[in-house]
């Protein structure tokens, strides 16, 4: 019986991690084929930021059920039911923690000088390097910008 409460608990904490990629290099379903405008410029700066992909419940709901189950487990009656209620407590408290810790990625501020004068701040996945004085393309479909190589 505790199993498959454990299971469902596991899964709906790996479904919270999910987030979407802010990756120059990852394109959804959605954006293929449509068309992007190009500028060309140079790079300013580079600067270090965390992406904070935000909480969505599931590792206070993911841990407070674990919590829940394995404080059941102890002691018997009254015991029982306060070791349950501590547990979802402490299991509540660990699996926002944990998703909060899950949530922060690496990203990277990226300050583009235009080939026109005009300055552009860029934040995205720190998933390709980049520095200072480099030629780079901005590649903008009206909503989101990415800066590539």
């Amino acid at each position: 019986m505790k199993a498959p409460i454990i299971a469902v608990a596991l899964l709906a904490t790996l479904a919270g991690c999910a987030v979407q990629p802010n990756s120059a290099n990852v394109y959804n379903a959605r954006q293929a084929q449509n068309e992007q405008s190009v500028r060309m410029g140079t790079v300013e700066s580079v600067r270090q930021v965390s992406i904070d992909k935000g909480e969505t419940g599931t590792g206070v709901l993911a841990g407070a059920a674990l919590g829940g189950v394995a404080g059941s487990a102890v002691g018997g009656g009254k015991g029982a039911i306060a070791a349950t209620i501590l547990g979802a407590v402490a299991g509540g408290m660990a699996g926002k923690s944990i998703e909060a810790n899950a949530s922060n990625k690496a990203g990277l501020e990226i300050t583009v000088r235009l080939d026109n004068g005009d300055m552009r701040a860029i934040v995205q996945d720190a998933d390709e390097l980049f520095r200072p004085g480099e030629r780079v393309r901005l590649l903008s479909d009206g909503r989101k910008t990415r800066v590539t190589h």
